[in-house]
């Protein structure tokens, strides 16, 4: 004879509106006296009872309960949407743009429980086909943390994501530095341009286009100071970057630059030029005291300066305006200091960098003589014999 099931073991139902068995089973009142019962579905019998199981599982670990619908593209659009509260407004479009182009095209549908570690091992490797290795852990980066958000939030149990290498992708773009005849090619092709000032500056300072771009004019000195004792010269002071808190990218980033005589006939002139601006803008100038600006005063954006930048250097001998950036004005900064022989802890004052190996792992390329120094040294010592 079949035994009854005791009072709150549950009950299996087929469910004729859904085509489902419905395995239930009740766990008491809630504080407020509601039954609380705990459901699993299944097209069988066995399907419904194990789901079931899961669901339970899930409860005694403390877990809440997602909805079975719950999809990848859900966690990544709920990270988006609030993970990125108070972020940089640069870093909160690209890891937007990151999401929609490479995250949920390819596993957005998949629900986040039954994301595998096999899923995102394929899709990394598809990715790494196309993808510089830096913006395949990028994106690695904003599925990771979308599925961690989720996971603190009981939508699944643990992060599979994490757990994935990342794999080598395709080399990235090399910087470069330019040469001193390519330099003053560059120069020269910029006089007389909207962007002669910025490119002067950023040449012969190091200084970063982030720096560049927040700079403002009462933190211009263009007239050396002889009376002070030592005499103080012509200097700028970068102090602010265009970056959500206006501080620079470090503390040693913040550093006041002597300038040189060509920049300070640049920002002279310079001076004088967005005094027309103004002029010609009339009561559409917006007042913001910045050395580099749109011709109504207002901020320039990464864009601007890059495009006014390859304009400027279009007609440069032996450049190809298309194949360099504003940044790579720094590296140039770097290399012609280091052609000359400027110590490496020198050029890393200079360029605002927390230490030598900052400088020497990122420009590395452009310091060739620096490195080369070492080895003529001792080629020298040990060519004279040990008994000299």
């Amino acid at each position: 004879m079949t035994t009854r099931r005791s009072r709150g073991d549950g009950g299996l139902h087929w469910d004729e509106k859904r085509q489902r068995w419905i395995a239930s089973v009740s766990l008491g009142y809630d504080p407020s006296g509601k039954r609380l019962v705990k459901r699993g579905s299944g097209r069988t019998k066995t399907e419904a009872k194990a789901k079931l199981k899961e669901v339970l599982r899930d409860h005694e670990d403390g877990l809440a309960i997602a909805p079975t619908n719950y999809t990848v593209e859900n966690a990544v659009n709920d990270w988006l949407m609030y993970g990125l509260a108070g972020r940089d407004t640069g870093t909160v479009n690209t890891c937007t743009s990151l999401s929609r182009n490479h995250v949920i095209p390819a596993l957005g549908a998949r629900k986040l429980r039954e994301l595998s570690g096999e899923d995102v091992d394929r899709w990394l490797a598809q990715k790494a086909r196309t993808l510089s290795t830096r913006t395949l852990q990028a994106v690695h980066s904003c599925l990771n943390r979308s599925v961690k958000r989720a996971m603190v939030r009981d939508k699944v149990k643990r992060n599979i994501v994490e757990l994935c290498a990342v794999p080598t992708g395709q080399p990235g773009r090399p910087s470069k530095a330019l040469t001193l005849a390519q330099a003053e090619a560059v120069l020269k092709a910029a006089a007389g341009t909207s962007a002669h000032a910025y490119i002067v500056l950023a040449l012969l300072t190091g200084a970063r286009t982030e720096e560049l771009r927040a700079l403002t004019w009462d933190h211009v000195f263009l007239k050396e100071d002889t009376r002070a004792t030592p005499p103080v010269p012509a200097h700028i002071a970068v102090w602010r970057s265009v970056r959500t808190s206006g501080d620079t990218k470090t503390k040693k980033s913040r550093r006041t630059i002597a300038l040189p005589a060509r920049c300070v006939e640049a920002l002279w002139q310079q001076f004088e030029d967005q005094g027309w601006d103004r002029l010609a803008a009339g009561d559409d100038w917006v007042e913001n005291g910045l050395v580099f600006s749109s011709a109504v005063g207002t901020a320039l954006d990464s864009t601007n300066v890059r495009r006014a930048f390859r304009q400027a250097i279009a007609s440069a001998g032996g450049v190809e305006a298309k194949d360099w950036t504003p940044r790579e004005l720094r590296h140039s900064f770097v290399s012609l200091l280091s052609d000359k022989g400027v110590p490496l802890e020198e050029i890393s004052r200079l360029v605002g960098h927390s230490g030598t190996a900052v400088t020497e792992e990122v420009y590395r390329k452009q310091i060739r003589p620096v490195i080369q120094t070492g080895a003529v040294v001792m080629d020298d010592i040990f060519r004279a014999g040990p008994g000299a």
